[in-house]
């Protein structure tokens, strides 16, 4: 739990900065020819998305819909933001998506980016998911794929242990099963100037603006005791629709976790991506968007 604590104190020195500080900020973006050392700025989603509001759970739920431009038959796909972001993050994988026959959806993950909270509920991954799970009936989606990073893998994972006739496929990258698993990120620079960007996110764009200290506080506690998966919780995934997924520079999870995930879904895959970190999908978007092709069974 050390790094944990390390963590909360670093946030708290590090919001006094960013309240001070404009968005887009230069200082939340690191450039270096070693792209696992850099931190690209956060793209953007494509202006065709309407973005909305769901009434669910007692919050608004924010996501948006990027409608599929054929009529080729695919499970939509659901993209699913890690701690402290939000659906901006994988602008650049919705890019690549349209066009080829998915229905894509966004959702800012309840107290993240654009979606309120409940502050007088814990948060907790059984809640988001099930926050997910609400929407796709809103939706009227009876089955989705997933594509999870972070704390979006691990909903991702939890929605098809718990859920697995709504799930498709998933691709889990950068989860871990226990908190024992995170790695004392405030040795990162990376990720230090990624929480210092999400602070100056979420300013702009939550719906209680001024609450961070109190959303943050959530998260850590959260972070802090789940989840605690053990290798029973994995027996009812559909293994043969999953990819554990994680970098060979990851920063924030061991890489024992994806390990011993693979290990339990033996009929899934497991797939390292070289010369980047936990923010894979924006220091190498290209690469991160050919797996994923691959993945759903693109032939190019």
């Amino acid at each position: 739990m050390r790094g944990l604590a390390n963590f909360f104190v670093f946030v708290g020195q590090v919001a006094l900065l960013a309240s001070c500080a404009s968005y887009p900020d230069e200082s939340t973006v690191i450039r270096n020819p070693k792209r696992w050392l850099s931190l690209p700025p956060t793209p953007s989603l494509p202006s065709s998305g309407k973005g909305t509001y769901a009434s669910l759970n007692n919050i608004q739920l924010w996501y948006d819909v990027f409608p599929s431009s054929n009529q080729q038959q695919h499970s939509p796909i659901i993209f699913l933001h890690g701690g402290l972001g939000n659906s901006d993050y994988f602008g650049n994988q919705v890019r690549f998506f349209q066009g080829k026959g998915f229905q894509i959806v966004t959702v800012d993950s309840r107290g993240h980016g654009r979606s309120s909270t409940d502050f007088n509920i814990p948060l907790s991954y059984d809640l988001m998911s099930e926050d997910f799970v609400a929407l796709m009936d809103q939706l009227q989606i009876p089955k989705a794929s997933f594509v999870g990073w972070s704390d979006g893998a691990i909903n991702a994972l939890n929605i098809a242990a718990k859920h697995p006739d709504r799930v498709d496929k998933v691709f889990a990258f950068a989860a871990n099963y226990n908190p024992s698993g995170v790695m004392d990120t405030t040795l990162s620079t990376v990720f230090n100037t990624y929480v210092n960007r999400t602070i100056l996110e979420y300013g702009r764009l939550s719906p209680h603006p001024n609450r961070f200290d109190e959303f943050l506080n959530q998260i850590l506690q959260m972070w802090g005791s789940q989840p605690n998966w053990t290798e029973s919780f994995f027996s009812t995934i559909n293994a043969k629709n999953v990819w554990i997924v994680d970098a060979d520079h990851e920063e924030a999870v061991y890489r024992s976790q994806q390990d011993d995930m693979a290990k339990w879904l033996p009929d899934g895959g497991q797939l390292l991506l070289p010369q980047v970190s936990h923010f894979a999908f924006i220091q190498a978007p290209n690469m991160f968007n050919q797996m994923l092709w691959s993945f759903f069974g693109g032939e190019d």
